[in-house]
């Protein structure tokens, strides 16, 4: 066994490494147990599901990748240091192992004790998961967790590298094509070239081209919908109108389930920053915001699964049911639709035979290391194009931004603007239009056009970041409720029109204020009629729908469509 031993950060109160105070200590010495370790002595395993959170008493605790092998130590934890990241206080597998170097004393507290601890001392809760959000960032730009081994032109190694990079799953990309180690590590596994996509899951587990359901099962992140009993609250989509109205569904006693296709965080939870957004004066992610909402809804009882994809929507026996891709159905007294809308592919030839080879719908971390010597294109002129290219800009050596539009102000906030007109790394390239994406097995060029001169001009970009718009989600919904000519859906007084009036007589009443045609259906955020495309409204617009779902079923009472 070889062990590569990593510089220890010094511990940051703030930080991925906090040093716990007398008075944290004490805090959660009222309901956890000192434990005496041994050297060699193990409290978590990579692969396998942890029931305790454990801080340091005295000794040291070393949490290393490749255990029972090479190992690598990626931190050495002395006392009152707090050991775990965050799969762990979200129920997932460890990805990482967790072993006694000292021999000494730990403090072990249950994660059912921990979480009601958390809900009592606010501070110390927000102290641990910034510290377990920081650490999760740090994995995955260490290329830690399970690996897709896979060619780099396969859909199906593209659908598992999106996936996990959307559910922010620690993992690494072995390239077939460029990957030293790929030939190698398929001779052991016994695996063709031909056979790939596989996922290698604690060096002994093979996924031969899992679904991303199969992949989410292994990993501990999909939780098993089914129930036996109709559920009260029901939300398709889990951005941010999803969660909020989760959060407040399920904190006000409902018995909430929440569906999700992808990825929970929604467009929001590609954001690389979120600099508006109330009580986050330094900015916030979109992956944060993203997580925090998750563990929020999950402490009050919210069923979060991904990935869920939501296929149709009908009535039957007075409820409303909800058909999966999976086969499955789900029964609901009320539905919350927030499936929000999904980005505009760039049009330009070359974009879709380089998806996740350059081009790409989001800009956050997973994304911005495979191009972080390289200069890069953001196509669009709003807010998440404007966050982009600033995010990227502070990796990338350069950014063009490509606005089709010939004014930045007319689309995206001031703050913003202001921000790119002050950095040197961003070239503002305003009438300008993305002609074709060029490159061989990934984007080497981009050839862009003036729109007012038809002057063409060829830029060495070896990425493009495309934020060109939405279209709202709600193919599944045709039939099941009304549709504008955009495909949004519309509610209350917008809704009246299309209402059948015999669904309505004996509510003596017409659709409430973000209620569809079908009583008891409500639409939130991107996904509706005049929506305002912001993470606060949507946000706000999910908290008001359960208001609405109280006041719906106060009025029906047991049955809701007679």
């Amino acid at each position: 066994m070889t062990t590569a031993q990593t510089p220890v950060p010094t511990p940051d109160p703030y930080g991925a490494f906090p040093r716990l105070t007398d008075d944290q200590m004490a805090v959660l010495r009222t309901c956890g147990q000192r434990r005496p370790v041994g050297a060699g002595e193990l409290l978590f395993r990579e692969g396998e599901l942890s029931e305790e959170f454990f801080v340091v008493l005295r000794g040291s605790v070393a949490v290393v990748e490749g255990y029972g092998g090479p190992e690598n130590t990626m931190q050495l934890y002395g006392p009152r240091g707090l050991i775990g990241e965050l799969g762990l206080l979200e129920g997932q597998p460890a990805f990482l192992t967790a072993v006694v170097r000292e021999p000494g004393e730990v403090l072990a507290v249950s994660w059912a004790d921990l979480r009601d601890l958390l809900v009592r001392e606010p501070p110390l809760g927000d102290l641990i998961l910034r510290a377990y959000l920081q650490r999760r960032v740090m994995l995955a730009g260490h290329g830690s967790g399970f690996r897709i081994i896979g060619s780099r032109f396969s859909p199906d190694t593209r659908r598992l590298l999106e996936f996990a990079s959307r559910n922010r799953l620690p993992h690494r990309w072995v390239d077939l094509e460029q990957d030293t180690e790929a030939e190698a590590l398929l001779r052991r596994l016994a695996v063709t070239p031909e056979q790939t996509p596989v996922v290698l899951w604690r060096e002994d587990r093979v996924l031969r081209n899992p679904s991303t359901a199969e992949l989410a099962r292994v990993i501990g992140l999909r939780t098993d919908p089914a129930v036996a009993a109709v559920c009260e609250l029901l939300v398709v989509g889990a951005g941010p109108a999803g969660l909020a109205a989760a959060v407040y569904g399920a904190s006000e006693g409902l018995s909430t389930i929440v569906l999700e296709a992808v990825a929970a965080g929604g467009q929001a939870g590609t954001s690389s920053r979120i600099e508006n957004y109330l009580g986050f004066p330094a900015g916030i992610s979109g992956a944060d915001l993203a997580e925090r909402a998750v563990l929020q809804a999950g402490r009050f009882g919210a069923r979060i699964t991904v990935p869920a994809e939501a296929v149709g929507l009908e009535q039957e026996g007075g409820h409303h049911l909800v058909r999966l891709a999976d086969g499955a159905a789900i029964s609901a007294r009320t539905v919350v639709l927030a499936t929000g809308a999904r980005y505009r592919r760039l049009p330009a030839p070359g974009s879709e035979r380089l998806e996740g080879l350059g081009v790409h719908y989001a800009a956050t971390l997973w994304e911005a290391r495979t191009c972080r010597l390289d200069p890069v294109a953001v196509v669009g002129g709003g807010n998440s194009a404007g966050q982009a290219a600033l995010f990227l800009a502070a990796q990338s050596p350069a950014v063009h931004l490509l606005v089709r539009g010939g004014d930045l102000d007319a689309s995206m906030s001031r703050y913003l603007t202001d921000r790119i007109a002050r950095h040197p790394g961003i070239e503002v390239l305003l009438n300008t239009e993305v002609q074709e994406v060029t490159g061989t097995d990934r984007v080497e060029a981009v050839l862009v056009r003036d729109n007012r001169t038809g002057e063409q001009r060829v830029l060495a970009d070896r990425a493009v970041f495309v934020f060109i718009g939405a279209r709202p989600c709600t193919a599944w919904l045709t039939g099941a409720v009304g549709l504008d000519s955009h495909g949004s859906v519309p509610t209350g007084q917008d809704a009246v029109g299309t209402a059948p009036a015999e669904l309505w007589r004996h509510l003596a009443r017409t659709p409430l204020a973000l209620e569809t045609d079908r009583p008891g259906v409500f639409a939130v955020g991107d996904v509706r009629t005049g929506s305002v495309k912001r993470v606060a409204s949507a946000v706000g617009e999910g908290a008001m729908a359960v208001r609405l779902v109280h006041e719906h079923l106060r009025v029906v009472g047991s049955p809701i469509i007679r």
